[in-house]
């Protein structure tokens, strides 16, 4: 069903597997992780403008919100009115209200792609796999890769666990894994770290985000909530935040047991790259909004009225008398 996601992501995957393998031995563990590394960069550089502008439009959010509180009140027993009034404000600050979104939509079915894909190297035994025999798994393709690439992923390791190892894997399925001494504990002991890790890492870009609305507030750039409307959104508000704070790293940790080695190297690359991407955008933003200020000031002076300066009559009290 998801054959035109699951093909583009194995095709550029094995774009970055081949690059690497310039430098790096094709069939070691560290060139299957550069290459997922480099695919997880290959999106998220794509995804950068769509960031921005998701990044972007919530600072415009939150400067309209006071505007937006004002229509809440004066309309608030005409709904078609209210939300008529809300675009037209949208339109004319620039705000996309669906800019949030576009970049979950885009990201999802490509991690639901890769998991897919990667999982698919060994389908010897687990959930929705063909059961194929040993034989059988090392000698068949897996989407874009052919039959030596699918050995060379199944022998690559990452501190001793194969790529496409998780721990909930079924045992019937360690031995797709041939010259590795596999068991359910050595795959823990290198999972569970790296599921722990990108939680933290949900967690902090998470609070970066909540940190720099609080500051905004405190400085007086958002206005403060006015009206029960207002701050009822305000509760939501809250809510959201307190699922990206703790519920969303919870969900992480409570569903690592399914994800292999080589799905979490691809977490663990794209929450870094959010870690960095957002600090990095947000001292933009503010370096911006910094001088729009200071532009903002100068225009005020420059239109202020001048006041006219007294002009001194040197003529002496004769002089002035006659005229002169």
């Amino acid at each position: 069903m998801l054959n035109f996601v699951y093909w583009p992501i194995s095709w550029v995957l094995r774009f970055w597997h081949e690059v690497v393998g310039v430098v790096v031995p094709k069939t070691s563990g560290l060139s299957w992780v550069l290459a997922i590394v480099l695919l997880t960069c290959t999106v998220r550089i794509f995804l950068v403008r769509p960031m921005v502008n998701q990044m972007r439009s919530m600072r415009k959010m939150q400067e309209v919100q006071p505007k937006m509180q004002a229509i809440r009140e004066k309309y608030k027993n005409d709904q078609a009115k209210m939300a008529e009034e809300m675009r037209k404000v949208q339109k004319e600050m620039g705000v996309n209200p669906l800019a949030s979104c576009i970049v979950p939509i885009v990201q999802m079915p490509i991690f639901l792609g890769l998991f897919h894909v990667l999982r698919s190297f060994n389908r010897t035994a687990g959930p929705n796999q063909p059961g194929l025999s040993i034989e059988e798994n090392r000698n068949i393709a897996n989407y874009a890769f052919p039959v030596e690439d699918v050995r060379s992923f199944l022998d690559a390791t990452v501190f001793g666990v194969p790529l496409s190892a998780y721990m909930s894997m079924p045992e019937q399925a360690f031995a797709a894994f041939t010259g590795v001494d596999l068991t359910r504990t050595h795959i823990i002991a290198v999972c569970l770290p790296m599921v722990l890790i990108s939680a933290a890492f949900v967690h902090f870009n998470a609070r970066i985000s909540i940190n720099r609305q609080k500051e905004r507030r405190a400085s007086g750039k958002v206005a403060a909530p006015v009206g029960e409307q207002a701050q009822m959104m305000e509760a939501q508000m809250g809510m959201m935040n307190g699922m990206l704070l703790w519920i969303m790293p919870i969900m992480i940790v409570a569903t690592g047991f399914m994800w292999h080695v080589g799905l979490l190297v691809y977490m663990l690359s794209n929450n870094i790259w959010t870690f960095f991407q957002t600090r990095i955008v947000y001292d933009k933003m503010d370096k911006e909004e910094a001088i729009e200020e200071a532009q903002k000031r100068e225009a005020k002076r420059a239109s202020a009225p001048q006041v006219a300066a007294r002009k001194v009559d040197k003529r002496s009290k004769k002089q002035r008398k006659q005229g002169k």
